[in-house]
């Protein structure tokens, strides 16, 4: 399998409608001149099978065809591996894809760059001890494609009242899209209170009461909100940002600004950097690329240069392309 193309696909990506760019999108990548393959997995936990047994044979590259959740899954199978990763976008938030510099919105031009794109090493994130951890080795009891230990993640771990609306939107059915989580937000307002968080960072223990916590390797979360934007994903660090204790109107007055990356100024806002962080709270869960990765307390630490990627020529970390 050496020197081919495998394309992960998540079928159900913005509801299915993307699959009619699927076709396009491989015979553009076939135009490179090299073969390509496609994987559609009956289930996240066959797809992700399916994609372990690919990167042990080394293929040219692995490329998610869909939104950051697939990223995720695609990131399981090959961090801390010499396979790049590559992205097209075909969700709904695509936040991984705009921070690595590729198109939201243009899965053609996302098929240029797995061609034609340079490969970029970058840190990720790991959950779980931070025991053994070193530059992307691996080591005999990892799980899937690196160093040992837990669940990887690319982007932005969150924590606290965005990920409870998360939950909630998760149990509903109705409305589609985006739509869900507007309504699971409001929902989710009536029952507005601070949450006690205990933050260590580096084995430095803080105590506060805080709306949310986020752990971010990339800038942005959530379909563009721009949590952590001078977050850069190969410094070595995790970009800390807590939201610190507020009311639910000086929430609502605060929060579109996350949307420019200038909510920073808020004081009710810091932000720091570490390579390890540890997350305490009660009644609360985290999200990790936006996927559901367990109850608090919860851990992580950055692995420097654990990830290949195809990005664009051009490509210099933070920038962000819509």
């Amino acid at each position: 399998m050496s020197g081919e193309i495998v394309v992960l696909v998540n079928p159900a990506a913005r509801g299915g409608r993307t699959m009619r760019l699927l076709d396009p999108v491989v015979q553009r990548l076939r135009a490179g001149g090299r073969p390509v393959s496609v994987i559609v997995g009956t289930s996240p936990e066959d797809s992700l099978e399916r994609a372990r047994a690919i990167v042990a044979d080394g293929p040219q590259a692995l490329v998610a065809f869909g939104g950051d959740g697939l990223v995720h899954l695609a990131l399981q199978a090959v961090a801390g591996t010499d396979v790049p990763l590559g992205i097209i976008p075909a969700g709904t938030g695509n936040d991984i894809a705009g921070a690595l510099g590729i198109a939201r919105r243009d899965p053609m031009a996302a098929a240029d760059v797995v061609t034609a794109g340079r490969h970029r090493v970058i840190d990720a994130a790991r959950l779980g001890a931070a025991k053994g951890m070193g530059e992307g080795q691996g080591d005999d009891d990892s799980d899937g494609g690196g160093t040992g230990g837990g669940e990887w993640f690319a982007g932005v771990m969150a924590c606290g009242f965005d990920s409870r609306v998360n939950e909630r939107a998760n149990e509903m059915t109705s409305p589609p899209g985006m739509a869900k989580y507007v309504v699971a937000l409001m929902r989710e307002l009536r029952s507005w209170a601070p949450i006690p968080f205990r933050i260590t960072l580096d084995g430095e223990a803080v105590e506060q009461e805080a709306v949310l916590v986020a752990v971010a390797n990339t800038s942005s979360y959530g379909a563009g909100m721009r949590v952590c934007p001078d977050a850069r994903p190969d410094d070595g660090l995790l970009d800390v940002l807590t939201l610190g204790a507020m009311s639910r109107g000086e929430f609502l007055r605060t929060f579109p600004r996350v949307y420019r990356g200038s909510h920073l100024s808020h004081p009710a806002v810091t932000v720091r950097r570490a390579r390890s962080v540890t997350l305490e709270a009660p009644d609360v869960v985290a999200y990790a690329d936006g996927e559901r990765v367990g109850a608090a307390p919860v851990s992580c630490t950055v692995v420097p240069g654990a990830l290949r990627v195809l990005v664009p020529a051009a490509f210099e970390p933070n920038i962000d392309l819509v």
